[in-house]
């Protein structure tokens, strides 16, 4: 080999070496940052003809498990989703209050209960009247911010939908906009490594709204779809579309036109269950707490709230009472009709007619809601009469409860019962998927930078930086020594 030839091989070596440094020091500098895929070099001999001239270098190696990315993508929107649903139970369940609450639906009617029991023993006495009515208002008080509370629930989902959309619509023209860039490195033969970190990182941040499938094309280029089928980007970014209710009623739903859906490119797509494009993440989470699980525990404390009405309003119970006119328990004041049950947990009031607040008189209550006059101070047949109300066996009329006999508290425990086990369910759910999506992160982070590893190949590319320049160094003496013969 020739001088001439083996300084180039020698310098190219160094290129190499420091290339390959470069590529070491970032490794470690970044073996922490979340979506950065460890770099290597990748290189050939060079040669003219049949004599060799150093090293080539090629490109760069950006090491990643397509694999292992996409399960980890998609435990991540498991996980989501369970966080969600299992958030919106969390707060039903505190909304209620359970036996060990400071306050719970349990505690008022027993309360209600008590105090009624109290009252039959001295009729007469109108502190004891007062308490019967406090209790029977701070019962119909918590059925009433419970079911405020399942509401706010409903809005901040739709919030959450909004925001879920907004960020889904910003981020995938950030992802086409990085998709053109990758190509354009390739075509210049510039490392596009850190474009592809950061596209890593931007589709990461999605993965827990919709469950994603990322394929690879063309010069660096990919294409993202739903596990449900629908494309998110190929070529163009998917747009979609949502209105936000701001406040939500309990008679706003989709099917009457009072609440959005999901739009995609224009069109409207399933937004929860088995069959939607979507399932599997926050998005589709936070359209099932709106649309299904919200609904559906309004319509539990509506037929909570019913069945106390009913109770109070039998002309059995109180016999001045006409069929059809309120009891102790209103309708926002008024007679309850079936017709009109959602929402009515709500609306739920007092009977003016014996409440003090609304110019009614006490007395009513061992009297009869209806009652022109007071009748015996000592007679507590009235009183008796609607602590056995409370406690008699009763098949609720709606809100899809077993067909069963029980008391008012039986049946709120029922209600109770359900919403506990829901949580219960959801938590174990939700334990299982972040433990997967933990174990996934970790299996991910073993498979990326080694700093231990990545210490000894710069101790590598040390040496062969060091050799290279020793043989340009030597030829630089070569040289000097001809020139000075």
């Amino acid at each position: 080999m020739s001088i001439s030839g083996s300084l180039s091989s020698a310098l190219s070596g160094l290129s190499a070496a420091a290339k390959a440094a470069e590529l070491v020091s970032s490794n470690i500098a970044n073996a922490t940052t979340k979506g950065y895929g460890r770099r290597e070099i990748i290189t050939t001999p060079r040669s003219i003809g049949l004599t060799g001239q150093g090293v080539r270098i090629v490109g760069v190696h950006r090491h990643v498990d397509p694999i292992l990315l996409s399960d980890r993508r998609r435990a991540e929107a498991a996980q989501g989703e369970r966080q969600t649903t299992l958030a919106f139970l969390q707060r039903l369940e505190a909304a209620v209050g359970t036996t060990d609450s400071a306050v719970s639906l349990g505690g008022r009617i027993a309360e209600f209960d008590a105090a009624l029991m109290e009252a039959t023993s001295l009729p007469e006495s109108e502190a004891r009247l007062a308490r019967v009515m406090e209790t029977a208002r701070n019962l119909a008080s918590q059925i009433g911010s419970a079911a405020q509370a399942v509401q706010t629930a409903r809005a901040d989902a739709d919030d959450r939908i909004e925001a879920d959309v907004d960020n889904l619509n910003r981020t995938l023209v950030q992802i086409s906009e990085l998709n053109s860039h990758i190509r354009a490195s390739y075509a210049g033969t510039r490392d596009p490594s850190a474009l592809i970190d950061q596209r890593q990182s931007l589709i990461d941040s999605i993965a827990k709204i919709v469950p994603l499938r990322e394929i690879a094309k063309d010069d660096g280029q990919i294409a993202l779809y739903t596990s449900g089928g629908a494309a998110l980007l190929d070529g163009q970014p998917a747009v979609f579309g949502f209105d936000p209710a701001g406040i939500i009623m309990p008679e706003m739903s989709i099917g009457a036109g009072s609440l959005s859906g999901l739009m995609l490119n224009g069109r409207p797509v399933s937004s929860s269950g088995a069959g939607s494009p979507i399932a599997g993440g926050t998005l589709s989470a936070h359209f099932t707490v709106r649309d299904s699980l919200a609904p559906e525990a309004q319509a539990k404390l509506d037929a909570l709230a019913r069945d106390l009405v009913e109770r109070f309003a039998d002309p059995a119970v109180d016999p001045t009472l006409s069929v059809g006119q309120p009891g102790l328990f209103t309708d926002d004041g008024g007679a309850f009709l079936p017709a009109n049950e959602v929402g009515l947990a709500q609306r739920l009031q007092m009977n003016a007619a014996a409440d003090p607040r609304q110019g009614g008189a006490l007395w009513r209550l061992r009297d009869g809601m209806q009652a022109l006059t007071p009748g015996p101070s000592g007679n507590a047949a009235g009183l008796i009469s609607l602590q056995g109300a409370l406690t008699a066996a009763r098949v609720p009329a709606s809100g899809q409860f077993m067909a069963a006999a029980r008391s008012f508290s039986a049946l709120q425990g029922d209600m109770l019962s359900a919403m506990v086990s829901g949580r219960l369910t959801a938590e174990s759910e939700t334990s299982y998927a972040a433990a997967r999506t933990d174990a996934l992160v970790q299996i991910e982070l073993a498979g990326g930078v080694d700093t231990d590893q990545e210490m000894q190949s710069l101790l590598l590319v040390e040496q062969a930086y060091t050799a290279n320049a020793k043989v340009i160094q030597t030829i630089g003496e070569m040289i000097d020594t001809l020139l000075g013969m």
